[in-house]
């Protein structure tokens, strides 16, 4: 038996105005205590360990606050830090380390940028935040640690998502995963333990809409969108500072018949798209775009059980710039 571990606080004080809350060693003192229960019984487990306090109202307890250089959304980060270093800390104590996979990773986006000068993040050199199918709103940190089976300073550059956690965490456990379904995640195992690299999209939607689709270090954006107008004239921005013309558009723009592609590599804030020309006179682009197409259309076409929230159609394919339209919902893109 492999034993789960869910709970559930619904009332729990934070002040807002200093800040402080408890929840976050609330949190880990009930997962230390799991951890133990389980080490003592013999009995292998799986912790999802979740604490929200770098979401906003953000929080941290009275040990922490005011101690970083960040702000409260700073002093909340050290907190969480040594709030893994006690669980990493408590696995070797108990000795199950050598056979325990920790990961840490972030559930859904990027941080919020546009919170106030208390409650804000940072998502480095990425374009905008939470919310948005840019880089700030979706990529996400990955660590994982399992002593004696994942070399200490191997770094991978395999596209993942959240969704591969599933899948990784049954290979681990041994057991299959349901064939009476379509699994979305991948097994990771191979990357951790071996460090090979999987071929695969990584599919970026807003709500039940596809916006972008990235391949290796090339991502193509059929539609943008950052926030309302509505919102951005009430002060709220999504992308404060970042503006980029045509990119982080106040209004759903198409693209789905030349998709704007960044390298995100070369450009992981995505500010410059490649140009036609550049895209004509590149090999590997076109070997990359070419992906793009079978991808989506395979993938989305044959596995998307409501066809409802996406349909797609294969355009004509004289060039390779001809790309896949999408009919989403209301809209009709196919030509």
């Amino acid at each position: 038996m492999i034993c789960v571990f869910c709970w559930y606080y619904e009332e729990f004080e934070i002040n807002v105005k200093t800040g402080e809350s408890n929840l976050t060693q609330i949190y880990l003192k009930e997962g230390l205590d799991f951890i133990s229960q389980q080490a003592v019984a013999q009995r292998p487990f799986f912790l999802y360990w979740a604490p929200d306090a770098s979401h906003a109202p953000v929080y941290a307890s009275k040990r922490f606050l005011g101690k970083s250089q960040r702000g409260r959304y700073g002093d909340a980060m050290m907190e969480l830090d040594d709030g893994i270093g006690q669980i990493r800390a408590h696995l070797v104590s108990l000795g199950t380390h050598n056979n325990t996979l920790v990961f840490f990773t972030n559930t859904y986006n990027g941080a919020a940028v546009m919170s106030g000068p208390l409650q804000s993040g940072s998502n480095g050199p990425f374009l905008c935040e939470k919310e948005t199918t840019f880089e700030g709103g979706m990529r996400e940190p990955a660590i994982a640690w399992w002593p004696g089976r994942i070399p200490a300073g191997t770094v991978s550059y395999q596209l993942g998502s959240v969704m591969d956690l599933f899948s990784t965490s049954l290979s681990v456990a041994g057991i299959h995963p349901p064939d009476d379904r379509v699994i979305d995640g991948l097994d990771l195992s191979p990357v951790l333990f071996n460090n090979s690299l999987l071929d695969r999209p990584i599919f970026y939607y807003r709500g039940k809409q596809m916006m972008a689709v990235r391949i290796g270090q090339y991502k193509a954006h059929y539609w943008t969108w950052s926030n309302s107008w509505e919102e951005f004239n009430k002060g709220i921005n999504f992308c404060p500072g970042q503006e980029v013309p045509g990119v982080t558009t106040h209004t759903q723009e198409e693209h789905t018949m030349q998709p704007l592609i960044f390298h995100l590599g070369q450009d992981p804030g995505e500010r410059y798209p490649i140009s036609r020309d550049e895209l004509d006179h590149a090999n590997q682009p076109h070997f990359i775009l070419l992906v793009i197409y079978i991808r989506i259309y395979n993938i989305h076409l044959q596995n998307i059980d409501s066809m409802s929230i996406l349909n797609s159609c294969l355009c004509n394919a004289s060039h390779l710039l001809n790309w896949i339209c999408f009919n989403l919902g209301q809209f009709q893109l196919c030509y």
